[in-house]
């Protein structure tokens, strides 16, 4: 958890310019040499060291394969095209674009079919896309400064006015939170997540109570509602093989009841919506 980012990602002020100092900074990031790189790539690392210090101009072909191998996020590839000189090629669209309307509808689907559990969606920076009608149930009497637009899902669960003070196991389910989008920071250097992975970490949740035990399955969510506790375990699905940087970075978080109490509260809570 407490592991820092590489300096390349934390330094501000120190964007490259170059293709190479981007593709250095992305290689550093993902903790490999340049002789792991370019046996990965199956090119000579004597001919990495050229493009990464600019005495050789990669291909376009080659700028590809090099993001390929260092598993680069759609949006940064086509920065790093740009960088090298090449047009992008990832389009990136609004999220009401006609050409995303087939995926928009098999958000919603998935949204509609997996009730009375909850589910949503939320763009890379965890502001939500869409949601079930489970999910405004359960945040019912939330402070509504932090359900207006854009309702940020991470903010929403540290923030003293939001699912903080309902949370059950509150520094067990924060700290799960806050190492996935640790390693979001580390995988994307966004700089907009690390913002909010610092605000984030400095709000008033507890340390975990305890170590999770070594035969749990899942971290899981454990909420107050009224009288009841709901017990929830969550999955996150993601397009796969998507072409458009918008669509890339739409993740839909489903919640499944760790228990049937939980189960039949959520059913007889569906009955009445």
């Amino acid at each position: 958890m407490n592991t820092p980012f590489p300096p390349a990602q934390a330094a501000a002020g120190a964007q490259p310019v170059r293709i190479g100092d981007y593709l250095r900074q992305w290689r550093q990031r993902r903790r490999l040499s340049q002789l792991d790189l370019a046996l990965d790539a199956e090119i000579s690392a004597r001919h990495l060291s050229f493009i990464e210090t600019g005495r050789a101009a990669p291909s376009r072909d080659m700028v590809m394969r090099l993001a390929e191998r260092l598993d680069v996020p759609l949006r940064e590839r086509n920065v790093l095209l740009i960088a090298a000189g090449f047009a992008p090629a990832f389009p990136q669209r609004k999220l009401d674009d006609p050409a995303l309307a087939v995926a928009r509808r098999a958000v919603d689907q998935v949204l509609k079919a997996h009730e009375p559990n909850p589910a949503l969606a939320v763009d890379r920076h965890w502001n939500l896309i869409a949601a079930n009608r489970m999910v405004g149930a359960l945040l019912d009497g939330i402070a509504p400064s932090l359900l207006a637009p854009p309702l940020n899902v991470l903010r929403l669960s540290f923030h003293p006015d939001g699912l903080a003070p309902r949370t059950v196991n509150l520094g067990e389910w924060s700290a799960h939170l806050l190492e996935r989008l640790h390693r979001q920071c580390e995988a994307t250097a966004d700089a907009k997540l690390l913002e909010l992975y610092h605000e984030l970490k400095a709000y008033p949740v507890p340390a975990p109570a305890a170590p999770v035990v070594s035969n749990a399955v899942a971290v899981p969510f454990r909420m107050r509602l009224g009288d009841e506790e709901l017990s929830f375990i969550s999955t996150t699905m993601v397009f796969g093989t998507p072409l458009d940087v918008t669509l890339s970075e739409i993740a839909v978080e489903t919640f499944f009841p760790a228990d049937e109490a939980t189960a039949a509260r959520l059913r007889s809570m569906a009955a009445a919506l």
